[in-house]
């Protein structure tokens, strides 16, 4: 079975170079353009389920890819929470609910916090602290921005999750579609590639760049 992973399309402050972390700022321009062509390379994967964050540039960027899928299905957040926003949601058509794609949310796929840099420009960081420091913020495994998550505390929170959660559809012989972040998806690819806390610093997830691997047996295969 096949597993999608996709990074957010740029954001409004990916364009003017801020530290975002937890801040649910929108997709840019470019970045509404990024998840289109991206969606684009997976039009022809037949899609189960998807996860996502919960945060908005996640779920514009999962959309967005989906317009062109040739199943034509709807991405349709599911409300499983008690109340009327669960009871509400309910499809009474059989028919509505089989052309619908769930999609399953979960602060677990956020992104990294990055603590008291957020919202700070990244340039003007490396001028105060330097240029090794930040990339220690910004790329090491155990280093935590101040007041901020590491990688480390960030898979923490993200593989707990997906084994937990993603894998099983997996097992199910179900195609999955994870919209997510930089770093909860250099967490699962650190997992998935089997990489060191030495390896990974040099780890970058493209925006907008489906990344698919192949499950089968336990095993993970990227192609």
């Amino acid at each position: 079975m096949k597993l999608i992973l996709m990074r957010h399309g740029e954001s409004i402050w990916n364009k003017l170079n801020l530290f975002t972390g937890w801040v649910d700022v929108p997709l840019s321009e470019k970045g509404m353009q990024e998840a289109i062509e991206g969606g684009k390379k997976i039009k022809d994967i037949h899609i189960d389920v998807i996860f996502t964050s919960t945060l908005v540039r996640a779920h514009l960027t999962l959309f967005l890819a989906m317009l062109y899928h040739k199943e034509g299905k709807i991405p349709l957040f599911l409300h499983l929470e008690k109340g009327k926003t669960g009871e509400w949601s309910k499809i009474y058509s059989k028919y509505s609910k089989k052309n619908c794609i769930p999609i399953y949310k979960s602060w677990h796929l956020n992104e990294r916090m990055y603590g008291k840099l957020q919202g700070l420009n990244k340039d003007e960081m490396r001028k105060k602290y330097g240029k090794e420091q930040v990339k220690l913020w910004r790329r090491s495994y155990k280093t935590a921005p101040p007041g901020g998550e590491s990688l480390e505390m960030t898979a923490k929170r993200t593989l707990p999750y997906f084994k937990k959660e993603i894998v099983p559809f997996l097992k199910n012989k179900k195609n999955v579609f994870v919209s997510a972040h930089g770093n909860s998806l250099r967490a699962i690819v650190m997992y998935l590639d089997e990489l060191s806390e030495e390896e990974v610093v040099n780890l970058e997830i493209p925006t907008g760049e489906p990344l698919i691997y192949l499950y089968e047996k336990n095993r993970w295969e990227k192609i």
